[in-house]
Order: C-alpha cells, then sequence, then structure tokens
C-alpha cells in the first residue's frame, strides 16, 4: 500500500496551490475564497526528490480548519446557511490526518500564527500526531519573508520549512524531506498474481441528485461530505476503493447548474473538473433523480457524453422514495424520450440510502468497460455489414449503388469501426443510426457507443506513357 501524505491547515494559507504543486497539475480549485474545499480531494503522485529513485504516494489535500465561510458571508446562492458543513469539514481534516503517513501542516508566513494555526496545532499533539508532522511556512515568496516564517516554530513542531506554492520556492527542499521521512522501500518477491483489473466511474448530474451519497455507500465510510444543501461538492473527488475483486476509482463530480446560475469562479471551475471527470473515466453514471423530472442540465450532460463516445449507465437514483408510485417500465419509456442520443445506454434503477440496486450497477459498469474495449476480428465485422447491406442498404435519390469495399475495427475505447465506401453520403445521417443499431444487436457492443468513419478509396493516378 502507497504511503500518503495529509495536507492541513486553517483556510486560505495555500493549501490547494500547494497540493497542486505536488501533484505537477491543477487538481484542487485554487481561490482566495475560504471554505472552497470541503472534501478529502486525493491523487497517486510520483514525488522525485533531488537524489534517489522516486517515491509513488498518495496525497491528500483537506478543507480550511475554522469558521466557515463563503463570499455570501455563510450564505450559499439559494441564501442557505453553511455552517452546518463545519463539523462535516473538520471530520474530513481529521480522518485525512490519522491515516497519513506524513503530515504537512501549512501556516501562512505574512500573516504570521494565528489562533485557527494553534488550535489545529493543539489537536494534532492531542491526538498523539507529533511524530507524523511537517511545518511548512507558505508564501515565502523571497527571503525576506524567512525570519517572519520562524514564528511557527512556536506551535511546537520545529522549524518550519518556508516555500512559496506560487512560485516554487524550497518545492525542491520540501520534497526531499517528505521523501526523507518515507519507510524505506522492501525489495519484495515477484509478484506472480496477475493485476487487478481498474476501473474509474465518473457520478455526474445537478445539484442534489446523491452524488455523493453513492459514493459513501460504495466506500463503506463517510468518504465525501453529504448535506442537503446544494452545492456542497465543489471539485471532482476521486475515491479509490477495492470492490468485487476490482479496483475502484468513483469521481464524484459537482453538481452541474445552468451556465446563468453559476455563482463566480469557483462554479465556473467546479464545471471544469466536471468535463475532465468525464475524459478520463471509463464509465459514467448520469444520475438522475426519481422523485423530480429530468431538465435542460441532464441533456446537455447526456449529449456531452454521448458527443465524447463514452460508455454511459444512466442510473435513477432515490428509488426507495418512489418505489410505491413508479413502474421502472414507465419510467423506461420516459427516460427514451428525454434522452434520445443515449437510446443505447441501460438504465439502472438505486436508493443510494438502502444501496439497493447498486452492486447491480456496478456489475453492469464491468460489462461496459469490457464492450469498450472490446476488439472485434474483421472477418467477423465484414461478415455483419455484408449480412445487413443485404437486408437493407443505403438508397439513392440517383439510383447509385452503395458499396463497401473494407470494413475494419481500428480502435477500442470506444470501438472504433473504418469503413472504406464507394460514395461515404450515402452511408451517412439516417442510414448511419440504422447501421449503429444493428451492429449493436450483432455485434458485443450493444450497451455502448461505436464511432463509425467512413471514407472514399483514392484511385491511384499512373503516369502516362511516353
Amino acid at each position: 500500500m502507497l504511503p500518503k501524505l495529509a495536507i492541513i491547515g486553517r483556510p486560505n494559507v495555500g493549501k490547494s496551490s500547494l497540493f497542486n504543486r505536488l501533484a505537477g497539475r491543477r487538481i484542487s480549485i485554487v481561490d482566495p475564497t475560504p471554505g472552497v474545499t470541503r472534501d478529502r480531494i486525493s491523487v497517486e503522485i510520483a514525488l522525485k526528490p533531488t537524489k534517489g529513485p522516486t517515491r509513488a504516494m498518495h496525497v491528500i489535500d483537506t478543507g480550511g480548519w475554522g469558521i466557515y465561510t463563503t463570499e455570501k458571508n455563510r450564505k450559499d446562492d439559494a441564501g442557505v446557511d453553511l455552517t452546518p458543513l463545519k463539523p462535516s469539514i473538520e471530520s474530513q481534516i481529521m480522518a485525512a490526518a490519522k491515516e497519513a503517513d506524513i503530515i504537512l501542516f501549512v501556516t501562512d508566513a505574512k500573516d504570521g500564527v494565528m489562533a485557527l494555526d494553534r488550535t489545529v496545532a493543539t489537536l494534532l499533539r492531542r491526538r498523539g500526531l507529533t511524530s507524523k508532522v511537517i511545518a511548512v511556512a507558505n508564501k515565502v515568496d523571497d527571503r525576506s519573508w524567512e525570519s517572519a516564517a520562524q514564528e511557527v516554530a512556536r506551535l511546537g513542531f520545529g522549524a518550519p520549512t518556508c516555500v512559496s506554492a506560487s512560485s516554487g520556492l524550497g518545492l525542491a527542499y520540501l520534497r526531499n524531506l517528505i521523501v526523507s521521512k518515507l519507510p524505506d522501500v522492501e525489495d519484495d518477491a515477484p509478484d506472480e498474481k496477475p493485476p487487478i483489473p481498474e476501473i474509474r466511474i465518473a457520478i455526474v448530474g445537478r445539484r442534489n441528485a446523491g452524488k455523493s451519497s453513492i459514493v459513501n455507500w460504495l466506500a463503506g465510510e463517510p468518504r465525501v461530505i453529504v448535506s442537503e444543501i446544494a452545492g456542497t461538492t465543489r471539485d471532482s473527488v476521486d475515491v479509490r476503493i477495492e470492490k468485487e475483486g476490482r479496483i475502484i476509482t468513483l469521481i464524484d463530480t459537482a453538481g452541474v447548474r445552468k451556465k446563468k446560475s453559476w455563482d463566480g469562479d469557483i462554479e465556473f471551475y467546479a464545471n471544469t473538473r466536471t468535463a475532465d471527470a468525464i475524459a478520463r473515466c471509463d464509465v459514467a453514471w448520469l444520475l438522475l433523480d426519481a422523485t423530480e423530472k429530468s431538465t435542460q442540465i441532464e441533456k446537455t450532460l447526456a449529449m456531452q457524453l454521448a458527443d465524447s463516445f463514452k460508455p454511459t449507465l444512466i442510473t435513477v437514483n432515490k428509488l426507495d422514495l418512489v418505489q410505491k408510485t413508479l413502474k421502472p417500465a414507465d419510467y423506461q419509456a420516459y427516460i427514451t424520450q428525454e434522452f434520445p442520443q443515449l437510446s443505447y445506454a441501460p438504465i439502472s434503477f438505486v436508493s443510494a440510502k438502502t444501496g439497493k440496486g447498486l452492486r447491480d450497477t456496478l456489475a453492469l459498469s464491468f460489462s461496459m468497460q469490457e464492450q469498450a474495449a472490446h476488439r472485434e476480428g474483421t472477418g467477423k465485422l465484414n461478415a455483419a455489414i455484408k449480412k445487413i447491406l443485404a437486408e437493407r442498404g443505403p438508397s439513392s435519390s440517383l439510383g447509385t449503388i452503395a458499396k463497401v469495399l473494407y470494413v475494419s475495427q481500428i480502435s477500442i475505447n470506444p470501438p472504433t469501426i473504418a469503413m472504406v465506401v464507394n460514395k461515404p453520403a450515402l452511408f451517412k445521417g439516417q442510414y448511419e443510426r440504422y447501421l449503429l443499431n444493428r451492429l449493436r444487436e450483432t455485434l458485443p457492443f450493444s450497451e455502448v457507443p461505436i464511432r463509425l468513419q467512413f471514407s472514399e478509396r483514392k484511385r491511384t493516378l499512373r503516369p502516362a506513357r511516353k
């Protein structure tokens, strides 16, 4: 198991900037508004010291410890008081600190030691975590701030490591210090066991559909904050679990709203993270709320998923609230009407509260991943296309006969089938949709998107004889 590094501290000391620096890319949202990061956000990184081998580890970013505020003075965009989130955020922080092998306790050199810094230091000592702590004074943008940063030593964790997450100053020394505190890597005997299959599942949908509740039920612990307050999740949170003989990364995303309702830059970045989650997942769950009708938000997400050729499972949550009145067959017809671009996508009914249907939904996701990664032989493809054309071929007002000269699957994820034909225009549009539906019936791609590429055979021009 990889060692874990947790980054903790009060709001606005630059934890997320430092997290992104160590990760080598932007993962956590960075914004001057206190309370942007709420859940535990983790990523596996390869930490390269100045000397010695690169070490793999999990780095965990946490919310800011202290009074929860937002740009609306503890009110969200709907006027709801966000103060009730404070205990959940602080619970997530201490859970990260407890499970970590190393804790980066981050302070702000320019602000000096604040009351909340002393509170965090006291909590770490009371919980017996002192030996794990590396004190970090951030925002030391030049050498003139180093003397002011030494005030952090009064917190009882030794002289601080001075860094600037914005410029990178001191990061090389910090990396070396972190690696020096990691246990030595033992030379294990060669592992002859086959690698454990992995899958990345992104759960997307609008606010309060139950994304975080589903993640927590599957993880078996309160891994992300669940609240009745809409918009609680701001970042995309990766939760890595081992279940059903597989390693599963569940990507909990921020609830999507209409663009005109976005509440500043934070929501812009949250929606950008959702798009990134869709791009890097193997299977996406489009989460619907069974107690409410679908909206333009879900339709836009459905179009985004279809355009990206992402295997999608339409997941209807809160089944426990409507099971006496909702007939799955009727709702299935409703979904088919609302999301025609995902007509091939399977539908799953679940309850995040009771866990009903979630294991079956996972099993279906594994099957979809295998379908998207399947490569069909050229012989079977040509036979399938020949049969479909014999049953019904493209029609032309000019009487042109459509011909397929060559067929081959050229890629997976999504399955991509290239067809060399005499007239590509004959195959596009309505006939392309018919062909896709027939291919799903014939080939092992029944529940995943297929990409078709039509091209015309190029004639080779021979030079004229002299």
